[in-house]
């Protein structure tokens, strides 16, 4: 079968899926990233069903088992009560309605298992310490131009060019979409630390989830159980620079200064907090010419929904069911690719959105939520979300 030259900007989860998955379908690949290394910051990560099907169907099932957890279900409590507002079924349930699990996952161990499969491919080419600075499509290629850590200039040529350089994407800009990303008023600390040193009540097979109006705090056991991610979000009206600001613990427990007791436990736990900045940019535009993007790179998804990779890792799966191997039909391909993916950005960045409102309701709307909660019960709460878990990739 005839195959394509596809280039990939960025090697993040989004790249890597990118490259993994179009290398299979037989297409030579080269995958440009700025970084010189590839260390990644502690952080946890959500795979639902729609993104872990995908990975399993990759083959990577085996190596993700031995460093994911899966958590039973989520507790949902008040932050300052302490007390159980609702649960959402995970685990087994989600295993057996949507045929995948729901896995959380230390995004440092899926970016190298990513790495490690993307290395054994060799139609994949991955090009380290380069600046990709310009990007054109034309009518029978896509150009770009990268610039290397010494200051050298290269051009290169390829059947597609596809962008998946994250919030702050240059390719984006080069299909003309140049409007700034505004900042989302919320800041997220992050930290792991070890398992066995967390609240006794809050170190079990599951995701704990506290809302209240002056932000909202997740955890759940990552890296084989072995660590905690807390993520914990403080409203802001300024961001900050970058995306591992240090934060100081006493600051973020001024902000929960009303905590219950076994949260403000948890939070006062790790040794290190990052912080960085939420910010909005309305998906405007998903390919044009020989150009497509993919994962934040076109949409950044509020983490509300704890959809930001599973989007990544559908977009990644969908251009590879798309693109055959006939060069002439790219550009059309990409219009396909745009026609079925916009519609569901805009539906999950919308419902982020909406999720952060709920999450952060004031005391009228907030008991309207939790009476919700309780009604739906556990299983309610996981099918209202159906069209999401249930994506399957187009044929």
């Amino acid at each position: 079968m005839p195959s394509l030259s596809i280039a990939i900007v960025g090697a993040g989860i989004a790249g890597l899926t990118a490259a993994l998955t179009l290398a299979r379908k037989g297409h030579a690949v080269t995958l440009i990233e700025r970084r010189t290394g590839f260390s990644e910051v502690g952080a946890g990560l959500q795979l639902s069903p729609n993104a872990s099907r995908i990975l399993i169907g990759l083959g990577l099932g085996p190596a993700l088992r031995r460093v994911v957890t899966e958590p039973k279900r989520v507790v949902v409590r008040g932050i300052s009560s302490g007390r159980a507002i609702g649960q959402v079924a995970l685990g087994s349930f989600m295993q057996e309605r949507f045929g995948a699990p729901y896995w959380v996952v230390h995004r440092a161990d899926l970016q190298t298992i990513l790495l490690d499969a993307v290395r054994s491919e060799a139609s994949i080419r991955l090009v380290i310490g380069r600046t990709v600075e310009e990007v054109r499509s034309a009518p029978n290629h896509a150009a770009l131009a990268w610039v290397s850590a010494g200051g050298a200039r290269e051009n290169f040529s390829a059947d597609a060019v596809i962008g998946a350089d994250g919030v702050w994407s240059k390719v984006r800009r080069s299909l003309g979409d140049t409007a700034p990303l505004t900042f989302g008023g919320s800041i997220a600390w992050r930290a792991t630390l070890e398992r066995s040193a967390a609240p006794p009540e809050l170190s079990g097979d599951e995701t704990g989830l506290w809302l209240g109006p002056q932000g909202h705090v997740v955890h759940y056991p990552i890296a084989g159980g072995r660590l905690v991610n807390v993520v914990a979000m403080e409203a802001s009206t300024e961001p900050v620079e970058g995306w591992a600001a240090p934060g100081r613990t006493e600051d973020l427990l001024a902000r929960y200064g009303s905590a219950a007791p076994a949260l403000r436990a948890l939070l006062s736990t790790p040794q290190e907090w990052l912080r960085w900045s939420l910010f909005n940019h309305p998906v405007q535009r998903l390919a044009q010419g020989r150009v497509a993007l993919l994962g934040d790179a076109a949409h950044p998804v509020l983490p509300f929904l704890a959809q930001g990779a599973a989007m990544a890792v559908e977009e990644s799966a969908t251009l590879g069911a798309i693109l055959s191997g006939d060069s002439q039909a790219v550009p059309q391909a990409l219009r396909a690719y745009e026609q079925q993916r916009l519609p569901r950005a805009q539906r999950v960045q919308n419902e982020a959105r909406r999720n952060g409102r709920i999450y952060h309701a004031g005391s009228l709307i907030g008991f309207g939520r939790n009476q919700v909660m309780r009604h739906l019960g556990p299983e309610g709460m996981t099918k209202r979300y159906d069209w999401l878990y249930g994506f399957r990739t187009p044929e």
